[in-house]
C-alpha cells in the first residue's frame, strides 16, 4: 500500500555540532553527532528486502517504537544519563549541604522531566504514562 498524502517526510541529515561544553544536553548531542554520520538505511534496506516490507514502514516502526518507549529507549543509548544523575547525587553528598542537595534535586528533576517527554505526550503515548 503506498503512503498516504498526510504521511510526514523526514530528511535524514548528518550533524556534527558544534556542542558547547556547558550545554546540559551535551552528552546526548555528541551521540547525535556520532550516530548521524552513519547510514541507518543500510540496515533498513536489507531488512526491507528480506521481509518484503517498505523501507519507510520500517523507519516509521523504528522511530515510533523508540519514541513510545520513552526513558527505556533513552537509557539504552548509553550510560551517560545514569552517570549524569549519579554525579549530581555524589556531588551533593560530598558537599553535604542542603543547598547542594536542592541543586542535585533540581538536576535530577530536569533529567527525569526530559526522559518523560515521550511518555507524557498523548500523541506519542495515548496511555499518558500509565
Amino acid at each position: 500500500m503506498p503512503g498516504r498524502p498526510d504521511d510526514p517526510t523526514v530528511r535524514l541529515e548528518r550533524w556534527d555540532g558544534p556542542v558547547a561544553s556547558d550545554d546540559p544536553d551535551a552528552n546526548f548531542k555528541r551521540e547525535v553527532a556520532a550516530y548521524s554520520q552513519q547510514d541507518p538505511l543500510f540496515t533498513l534496506r536489507n531488512m526491507a528486502r528480506n521481509l518484503d516490507l517498505p523501507v519507510g514502514a520500517l523507519a516509521r516502526y523504528v522511530l515510533a517504537k523508540w519514541a513510545a518507549a520513552g526513558s527505556e529507549a533513552l537509557l539504552e543509548l548509553g550510560p551517560s544519563v545514569v552517570d549524569r544523575m549519579s554525579a549530581a547525587i555524589a556531588q551533593a553528598e560530598e558537599a553535604g549541604s542542603e543547598a547542594a542537595r536542592l541543586e542535585a534535586y533540581e538536576q535530577l528533576r530536569q533529567v527525569i522531566s526530559w526522559l518523560r517527554i515521550p511518555l507524557d505526550d498523548p500523541d506519542v503515548n495515548p496511555a499518558g504514562g500509565a
